[in-house]
C-alpha cells in the first residue's frame, strides 16, 4: 500500500492525529503483520519487549520520515531517532533460502525483522524515492507512502478508505449544489 515496507510499519499506527489507533496491540498482531509485510514464514515466539521494540523502531521511522531530511541544526529527538534507526539498520536481515521446489522460506527473530525495516528506512531516506514520498492528502489520515505513479499525482494512501471516502464526499456535494439550483 504504501510502496516501503519501513512506511507499512509506521502506517500501522492511525490517525496520528486523533484518534490515534493502533493497530499492533499485542504479540499476535506483531506476528500477523510480519507475515503480511512477507518478512518472516514463522516470528516464532514475540513478547512484549519485541512488540515495544517494534513499536519504537516505528515511532523512529515515522518521526525520521516525517521530518527528513534534518535542518542544519537538528533537535535532540532526530538525533535519537536517527541513532535508533542506523542501530536497527545493523541488526542481521532475515535469511531467505529457495528449495529445489522453488518455494521460498524466510526465516529469522524479531532482530532479523527490526533489521530489515532499519535497512529499508535508510534506504528510502538516502534514495531519489524519498523525493516521491507523500502524506495522505486526507487531513485527518497520516499514512506516508512513495508516489510511484507515472504521473506523480497520487494523492491518497489508497482508495479504499481515504480516497473513496472524499470522491463520495465530492459527489454528495455536487448532487447537493445541483439540486440548490435546480430549485431556484
Amino acid at each position: 500500500m504504501s510502496g516501503r515496507l519501513c512506511l507499512d510499519l509506521a502506517g500501522t499506527k492511525l490517525w496520528r492525529r486523533s484518534l490515534r489507533t493502533e493497530l499492533l496491540n499485542s504479540p499476535d498482531d506483531m506476528r500477523r503483520w510480519v507475515r503480511q509485510a512477507e518478512l518472516l514464514d514463522d516470528p516464532g515466539p514475540v513478547d512484549a519487549r519485541a512488540l515495544e521494540r517494534l513499536h519504537r523502531l516505528r515511532e523512529a521511522v515515522y518521526t525520521l520520515a516525517a521530518s527528513w531530511p534534518p535542518s542544519d541544526h537538528p533537535d535532540a529527538d532526530v538525533g535519537e531517532v536517527l541513532a535508533e534507526v542506523n542501530e536497527a539498520a545493523r541488526l542481521p536481515l532475515p535469511k531467505h533460502q529457495l528449495e529445489a521446489s522453488g518455494r521460498l522460506t524466510r526465516t529469522g527473530s524479531v532482530d532479523e525483522v527490526l533489521g530489515a525495516v532499519a535497512r529499508d528506512t535508510v534506504d528510502l531516506l538516502s534514495s531519489a524515492h524519498f523525493a516521491r514520498m507523500r502524506e495522505c492528502a486526507n487531513p485527518d489520515c497520516t499514512r506516508l507512502f512513495v508516489d510511484l505513479s507515472h504521473s506523480g499525482a497520487r494523492r491518497w494512501c489508497g482508495m479504499a478508505e481515504c480516497g473513496n471516502r472524499h470522491k463520495a464526499a465530492s459527489y454528495r456535494k455536487r448532487k447537493k449544489q445541483t439540486a440548490v439550483e435546480a430549485a431556484a
